[in-house]
């Protein structure tokens, strides 16, 4: 093993990327690879290895696509599971290692302990599905907070002017869980427990990738960042996924 082999991160030696592409600025990053995908599913194996391929896929065709998305964090979102389970993982891309694992909520009007309904509207209080780009950081009427940029036209692309954002809220609680039997729920933003928010936020901030995912059949077959060819509109996973599966 060559002295660039010892220094490339995780995600560059099991994406099969030649050490001589490490050193080389004008190169793009590399795609996630099905090992680094068993890699990042045997570090969080209640995440269903399925949602977090789905995942995956969408990083390499955002990146494809010009997005200029670091190679660093991926965090994964999937609104088939319940609220009261832990439905949010951030990943470490560079050590295929677990971060975060988190309960979240979601919009008011997606549902209830299951989220069931998702929309791209201002004022639908509800939340969006698909591929985001974490944005700037910031202090506002919900506290610290992170902007996101949605990366899906008609599925998310308002998420930045209907402030969807991630931020810590009292209602995301074990308190909470135990009697009511489900989360709060937010505007449409998915919010974390407030002692997590902060340092959750400063991981991932400032440009890292993140997938919400629930078995939509509309989005399954229009995202273009789900195609087999990243553009054609057929989506390369089904849409049969059955939720919390």
């Amino acid at each position: 093993m060559n002295r660039f082999h010892r220094v490339l991160p995780l995600c560059l030696v099991v994406a099969g990327i030649a050490p001589t592409y490490a050193v080389r600025a004008a190169s793009p990053p590399p795609a996630p690879s099905e090992r680094l995908v068993d890699a990042l599913h045997r570090a969080a194996p209640s995440l269903d290895r399925e949602v977090l391929s789905m995942a995956a896929h969408a990083l390499t065709c955002t990146i494809r696509r010009g997005e200029p998305v670091p190679m660093r964090r991926l965090s994964v979102i999937d609104y088939s599971l319940p609220s009261t389970q832990p439905r949010l993982w951030v990943f470490d891309l560079e050590r295929a290692r677990l971060l975060f694992e988190e309960r979240v909520a979601h919009g008011r009007n997606t549902g209830e302990n299951l989220a069931t309904r998702f929309s791209n509207a201002t004022g639908s209080y509800m939340s969006s599905l698909g591929a985001f780009v974490t944005q700037e950081a910031y202090s506002g009427s919900n506290g610290y907070s992170l902007r996101l940029q949605g990366l899906e036209p008609g599925f998310n692309d308002r998420a930045r002017e209907r402030a969807i954002v991630i931020h810590g809220a009292p209602y995301v609680s074990d308190a909470l869980v135990r009697m009511q039997g489900r989360l709060g729920r937010s505007l449409g933003c998915p919010a974390v427990g407030s002692a997590v928010a902060k340092p959750l936020i400063d991981s991932i901030r400032g440009g890292s990738f993140l997938f919400a995912y629930y078995p939509d059949p509309a989005w399954l077959k229009q995202s273009r960042l789900l195609s087999a060819d990243c553009g054609s509109g057929v989506a390369t996973h089904p849409a049969s996924i059955p939720p919390g599966g």
